[in-house]
């Protein structure tokens, strides 16, 4: 038995050392906003942060995330709850599978860059595909969360 802690919420689950953290989210845990999308890391739809770090928890073991703090899409932080006004202000998502993606890697770069440029939001989502590309709005709705947050 092993104990995670995931958006703030202690959870004690039975899972295999090399269980991949999306699975234990998803099954065990019971939050199925994290998606999964390729299984091998390319694709972002499972982003999830690691004491604040993006990481591709289909590919990251359980072990990695024990005595860490991991954050999902179901996370209620600031940066997090304005970036989500953006997407919907700005009809961001088409089918939306990967937004949660989207939005935990967009929460990454504004934990990290109080205004990020253009460029620093490029090279921040470069890990998250969008089937649908809606790549220009996804940037758009990244500077709107910005000045929701000032």
């Amino acid at each position: 038995m092993q104990t995670l802690s995931i958006n703030g919420t202690p959870y004690t689950v039975d899972a295999p050392d090399d269980m991949p953290l999306l699975w234990v989210i998803r099954d065990l845990a019971g939050l199925t906003g994290t998606k999964f999308g390729c299984g091998v890391a390319q694709c972002g739809a499972c982003s999830v942060l690691i004491d604040d770090v993006l990481v591709k928890s289909c590919s990251t073991p359980i072990t990695t995330a024990i005595g860490k703090e991991i954050t999902t899409i179901e996370n209620t932080s600031p940066n997090m709850e304005h970036l989500r006004r953006a997407w919907e202000d700005l009809n961001v998502p088409q089918c939306g599978y990967c937004q949660s993606g989207q939005i935990i890697a967009a929460t990454a770069l504004l934990d990290a860059k109080k205004v990020p440029t253009d460029a620093d939001i490029e090279e921040a989502m470069n890990g998250n595909i969008c089937r649908c590309g809606t790549y220009v709005r996804i940037k758009k709705a990244i500077h709107k969360a910005v000045e929701y947050r000032n």
